[in-house]
């Protein structure tokens, strides 16, 4: 005959496993318990074993870890209006577990859309050179602005990094044009410096050989002795010009006598021919 106990016992045995199950959670170290009792917030248990009320008690997990998000490439126009594709790697993790469930409705993929949006905004107000050189100077805005703002999400941003910043053909091209335009002018500035100090560092020596004649005719030696070393045939003897000024001055003083003689007898002359 059959009894209802065989029937009854297996259930009872069953509804008892699966209320232990609903009612016991264990979490591990990195995660955390959001409990829920009648809907009402109630506690953040974890990690180990976590007992829960079945039916009256439900709790959400939250992973504590550091989470990595790959901002997809975003269509920028920098200050300067030049047009170019950035993206970039976000890093954070939930510090406030009861904020992260409460305060947002989905944690992950709001702080996907703000990071998108904050590294538009950011990079807008910056010049092309800028995003070029910056670029630790700009993660390091993006990081600081998406910290405030997750802040009320129990979220903190760690770090935030630009990875590329793709730009169109026509612009690489000016880019170099630029680049060897800054070369060319920084060689030109570098010979005309160099120039400079070789003329002023020529003035300093003349100064130093003429204040002492000494000096001078040690020059003259020694540049004697160097054109001598190289085995030259044409020897250029420079002559001072006050060794040559006092022949001058005798050339002179004839050319002085025979103009004055020849200013004296044209009054001579005159006199002869009127007296005819």
């Amino acid at each position: 005959m059959f009894s209802p106990s065989l029937f009854v016992v297996p259930v009872i045995v069953l509804l008892a496993f699966a209320l232990l199950v609903a009612s016991v959670k264990i979490l591990r170290q990195y995660e955390r318990a959001v409990v829920f009792t009648l809907g009402r917030f109630q506690s953040v248990r974890g990690p180990g074993l976590v007992i829960l009320i079945p039916f009256v008690q439900e709790m959400v997990r939250v992973d504590l870890r550091i989470k990595v998000i790959e901002i997809p490439s975003q269509d920028v126009i920098s200050r300067d209006n030049v047009s170019m594709k950035v993206d970039a790697v976000l890093y954070f993790n939930v510090v406030n577990p009861e904020r992260a469930i409460i305060q947002v409705q989905s944690y992950l993929p709001a702080t996907s859309m703000l990071a998108q949006t904050t590294l538009r905004a950011v990079l807008g107000q910056h010049d092309l050179d800028e995003m070029l050189s910056e670029r630790k100077k700009l993660s390091a805005d993006v990081q600081s602005i998406l910290d405030s703002q997750t802040e009320t999400w129990g979220i903190k941003v760690t770090n935030v990094e630009i990875r590329t910043v793709e730009l169109t053909e026509n612009m690489v091209r000016a880019i170099a044009k630029q680049a060897e335009a800054e070369r060319d002018r920084r060689a030109k500035v570098i010979h005309a410096e160099a120039e400079f100090q070789a003329s002023q560092t020529l003035v300093n020596a003349a100064k130093i050989l003429s204040s002492t004649p000494a000096a001078m005719q040690l020059r003259y030696l020694q540049t004697l002795t160097e054109i001598g070393a190289e085995q030259n045939s044409t020897v250029v003897f420079p002559m001072p010009i006050d060794i040559i000024k006092p022949f001058l001055e005798l050339f002179e003083k004839p050319a002085q006598i025979v103009g004055s003689n020849g200013a004296g007898r044209a009054p001579l002359l005159n006199e002869v021919k009127s007296e005819v």
